[in-house]
């Protein structure tokens, strides 16, 4: 049996928690949707995420004032036109392209097709920016997307690809441009990233509950709201650019396939949902494609081209270039140059394995 390379895979453990975070968000959210319009919601729970993650970084500057060096490289002007992408596609027009899916879709249905993230992430991953995915981890995309479609399918519910049915898929395609958008900047502070988008989306999306007619809540429930946004989808967002940072867009996708799983586990608890033999055979299937990616292995020679750039470092086989002697302690951040390399090891496509394959 395969064993796991924690040099290489540690930072697949970031991408399972930020799905177990945000997984756990859909139970814990409808015990909150009957005081709240689904859209009103959406908002608070993303501000929740924006303003949370933005004390935190306030706190953190203020903490580590005198130790700057050490903290993550800030979002530079070349990140800026990626990053609007990232909140275009994600933040604003894949919950407008849903939303107005889900309105004539049923809600298994639905759920089944929000299951094609994960794939259509790893399509636009290779197709669109290179990304190298082998063979065992597609297959252990198509297996998540198996097991996802057991966990959603109802029997009694037809499936038809109507255009609200086809605007679920697009908000689907939208989601997976942005992961792959957010992978470019994902050397930038994910802290920063992730509290600016929340605040954008969640501001886009309150608002537009308003409009709709949508009340806010009492404080008890907005306060529920903001803490459960702060953690399901500020924290998890900020793991899961980590991971994006060290795994590629394809690898941390098939991971964050676990949430629908978690979800739908923790509601057997909270809400009394029935254990079924479709939940137990999706579950192992998503176990199955965990392990698949958690014992992939890459090796081959490689050779890394000159690159320049600013991201949080220690100083390994990628890291051995001059220094001032104003830096800090490690890991610590600065602008640098990699020189032309050529060597073999066990590698994931993280920010310095972005090389062509052959």
């Amino acid at each position: 049996m395969n064993k796991i390379d924690l040099s290489s895979q540690r930072y697949a453990f970031a991408a399972l928690a930020a799905a177990a975070l945000f997984g756990a968000s859909t139970p814990l959210a409808k015990l909150l949707l009957g005081e709240v319009s689904p859209v009103v919601l959406a908002g608070l729970l993303y501000l929740g995420s924006g303003i949370g993650l933005g004390l935190a970084l306030f706190a953190c500057r203020l903490v580590r004032a005198k130790r700057a060096r050490s903290m993550e490289a800030p979002l530079g002007r070349s990140d800026l036109p990626w990053f609007a992408g990232a909140v275009l596609a994600g933040g604003i027009a894949a919950p407008v392209t849903l939303l107005w899916g889900l309105s004539g879709t049923p809600a298994s249905s639905a759920s089944l097709l929000l299951n094609f993230e994960g794939v259509i992430t790893a399509l636009v991953a290779a197709v669109v920016f290179r990304e190298h995915i082998g063979f065992r981890v597609w297959f252990a995309a198509l297996i998540m997307l198996a097991g996802g479609v057991l966990l959603a399918y109802d029997p009694r519910e037809s499936l038809g690809l109507s255009p609200r049915a086809l605007a679920i898929i697009a908000s689907c395609a939208l989601w997976a441009l942005d992961n792959n958008i957010t992978r470019r900047i994902s050397g930038s502070d994910p802290v920063q990233i992730a509290a600016i988008k929340g605040v954008v989306a969640g501001t886009v999306n309150l608002s537009r509950g308003l409009a709709a007619g949508g009340a806010l809540p009492g404080a008890t429930v907005i306060c529920g709201a903001l803490i459960l946004g702060f953690a399901a989808y500020g924290v998890s967002l900020v793991l899961f650019i980590l991971a994006l940072r060290h795994l590629g867009s394809a690898r941390t996708g098939t991971h964050f396939g676990t949430a629908p799983f978690i979800g739908a586990a923790l509601a057997i608890s909270l809400l009394g949902d029935a254990v079924t033999l479709m939940l137990i055979l999706s579950t192992l299937l998503m176990a199955l494609a965990t392990w698949l990616v958690l014992t992939e292995t890459h090796e081959h020679a490689h050779t890394h081209a000159g690159l320049a750039h600013n991201h949080r470092h220690v100083h390994d086989a990628h890291h051995r270039h001059a220094h001032l002697g104003n830096e800090g302690l490690e890991p610590h951040t600065h602008e640098h140059t990699h020189a032309p390399l050529t060597h073999r090891h066990s590698h994931l496509p993280d920010l310095h394995h972005r090389h062509d394959h052959s």
